[in-house]
């Protein structure tokens, strides 16, 4: 039995005023079915003062902050209440008061854990050169400046420093978003969280583990974190105009009656419930309609931002792009064809674990080319690949690798972004392959629809070389452009943002620092990393860009209803504050109708949960994408760390 019961004892732990109006209004309904009226009065009287005294201690709390809410209203409205006899008016007063900070907080609430990958990723160890050239597994604060380690295939490099090993490959995409493999050489520096591709290497540590960049992104999201500005309910912003027109209309009921009972009647209709009751219901419903589409928003706060928003921000490499390579021409030498040269190269590759070399034998397959079995694979790590496919002699790689085989080898015309693997085949050139982090089907048409829906500025925040960042821009419609950014510099754009709100888009855990210090970082989820998911306030569940328009629509149209459901409470209460100012409104009737208004406006707010008319009437984003390749355009040069002018090589 204490399986089911769980969930309500939480709840009662978490909510324990909530809990106690429902138990007194339980021994209140008790008392009077069993003829004890007076004890149940005083029961529920006494227990709607100890509400009142206690929500005093907040609202006074808040005044010294210098806040003002609807907590006046609501301690003057359960204190007329008892005094009026009404005291079940005045239990109701305090479960609504009660039960709506309940639902505020639970729409507010961000049940995550803040970190937990990145903190998960860091290094522990790190692996200390020993003199007969060993390894000794040290904790990674020991290591200093100067400390020789050794990296082994797929892990991540614990420290900021040197490279030793004569060449090798790294994936950087979780501090730069850059897709591809980077080249590195002796004598290059590399950044702590970058993962060795290839075979074992050396590093000499430049940094301690505190002073390296892997572990200045913790610090920036920490920092980001903390210097986020506090949500402002919604409702407190007519709170004081709303309770100085209450308190005006009971004061002037009272003086021309003369009868203090008016001033109490007009108080009962005046209880602040709709503006206490309908902001959290309309972002609770406007929360659940974002999550059935695969949107999750983690505050109510957030849907208002959304609402708002004046600037996205986005990073290129796996949410403007699909973050992997693929093949995006074939440029086959004279007297080749290109399927040709691609089946060659695919017959070689398919014995690589380089991911160029995955989109090379994916791209022959989904062409349905026949792929020859190859024997005597050799390859030359961060170089290319020897093979004999069908008695000839093939060799697939960088340029320079496979003009040693071939020296008819000529440049490739490839576009920014691009890279080349080259195909040389019994010493005679045959052609290259150019690959490229192709755009996301849906990317142009979600940009122009921001644009519509009210965004007035869009900005592309990248890692990579400002070619290749343009080149893409220039295909998708972006307004603004900044390149050659490490997480630091995408910081620093955003907070430079003067269109605000600003929403960032990103999935890499180089993003999570800007999508915490963002007023609305948004994660692509679907297959970023958990970092970037738990510093933002939103997170798309699928693989969608599109679905950033969806939670922008949804966040105006939630904030819209909330401000209805808000205007037709107040509207509501004013007409019945009126008709009790003039005796014609008796407290046990206002409380009913009082009800009345409470149930409208939550139905209202509601509405939240539907799409408006500007939703239904808007086209409909392409949600399953196909391809869109990457088209070449002439030679282009480009500027990444480590990586040969015009992007070419096997990276």
């Amino acid at each position: 039995m204490a399986g089911p019961l769980s969930p309500l004892v939480r709840a009662t732990r978490s909510y324990p005023v909530v809990a106690a109006t429902l138990a007194v209004g339980a021994v209140g309904g008790v008392l009077e079915l069993a003829g004890a009226a007076t004890a149940a009065r005083v029961v529920l009287s006494v227990f709607a003062l100890a509400i009142a005294l206690r929500q005093s201690r907040g609202m006074v709390a808040d005044l010294r902050a210098g806040t003002y809410g609807v907590d006046l209203l609501a301690i003057l409205a359960v204190v007329s209440t008892v005094l009026v006899g009404e005291y079940w008016a005045a239990l109701v007063v305090c479960l609504m008061l009660s039960g709506g900070e309940a639902l505020e907080d639970y729409a507010a609430g961000r049940a995550r854990r803040e970190l937990s990958d990145l903190l998960a990723r860091v290094p522990r160890v790190a692996h200390r050169v020993q003199p007969d050239g060993g390894s000794l597994d040290v904790p990674i604060d020991e290591v200093v400046p100067g400390d020789e380690l050794w990296v082994r295939p797929g892990e991540l490099v614990p420290v900021d420093g040197e490279l030793l090993t004569v060449d090798a490959a790294f994936d950087e995409s979780s501090l730069t978003g850059e897709s591809l493999p980077v080249e590195h050489r002796r004598g290059d520096a590399l950044m702590s969280g970058s993962v060795n591709g290839g075979e074992a290497i050396r590093v000499r540590a430049t940094a301690t583990a505190a002073q390296s960049q892997y572990q200045a992104i913790v610090e920036l999201v920490k920092e980001a974190q903390a210097s986020k500005a506090p949500f402002v309910r919604l409702a407190d912003r007519v709170a004081v105009p709303f309770t100085l027109v209450a308190l005006g209309i009971a004061a002037v009921a009272w003086a021309v009656s003369g009868e203090a009972t008016r001033f109490a009647e007009v108080l009962v209709v005046a209880t602040p419930c709709p503006l206490i009751i309908a902001t959290p219901v309309a972002f609770m419903a406007g929360m659940s309609r974002a999550a059935k589409t695969g949107i999750i928003v983690k505050s109510g706060g957030t849907l208002e931002q959304l609402s708002r928003v004046r600037t996205v921000a986005f990073d290129k490499t796996g949410t403007l792009t699909h973050g992997a390579p693929v093949v995006a021409a074939v440029h086959p030498a004279p007297s080749w064809g290109a399927e040709e040269v691609l089946a060659l190269a695919a017959a070689v590759e398919q014995y690589s674990a380089h991911p160029l070399a995955a989109a090379i034998v994916a791209a022959a397959r989904e062409r349905a080319l026949p792929v020859p079995a190859a024997r005597d694979p050799e390859e030359h790590t961060a170089h290319g690949v020897r093979a004999t496919v069908d008695g000839r002699a093939v060799v697939v790689g960088k340029e320079g690798f496979v003009r040693s085989a071939a020296p008819g080898v000529a440049p490739a015309p490839l576009a920014p972004g691009q890279t080349g693997v080259y195909v040389g085949v019994d010493g005679a050139y045959a052609g290259a392959v150019a690959l490229a982090d192709e755009v996301r089907a849906e990317t142009p048409a979600t940009l122009a629809a921001l644009h519509r829906s009210g965004v007035r500025s869009t900005l592309m925040l990248t890692g990579d070389a400002e070619p290749t960042a343009r080149h893409i821009a220039a295909q998708i419609g972006i307004d603004d452009v900044r390149a050659g950014l490490l997480p630091q510099d995408k910081v620093d754009a955003v907070r430079a943002v003067t269109e605000r709100p600003v929403m960032m888009v990103g999935d890499g855990v180089n993003d999570a620092p800007v999508l915490a210090v963002a007023d609305i970082g948004v994660a692509m989820g679907a297959k970023g990393s958990t970092a970037a998911s738990e510093s933002a306030d939103v997170v798309v569940m699928l693989d969608d860009l599109a679905r950033t328009v969806r939670a922008v629509r949804i966040g105006r149209r939630t904030l819209r209803v909330a401000w209805q459901a808000i205007g037709l409470g107040v509207g509501l209460s004013v007409a019945l504050m009126v008709v009790a100012a003039f005796g014609l409104l008796p407290a046990i009737v206002g409380a009913w109708l009082q009800e009345a208004v409470d149930l409208a406006c939550i139905l209202w707010a509601l509405l939240a949960s539907r799409p408006g008319k500007e939703e239904r009437a808007a086209e409909v984003l392409p949600l399953t994408p196909a391809p869109l390749r990457v088209p070449a355009a002439g030679p282009g040069g480009g500027d990444r760390p480590g990586v040969p002018a015009g992007g070419r090589g096997r990276e």
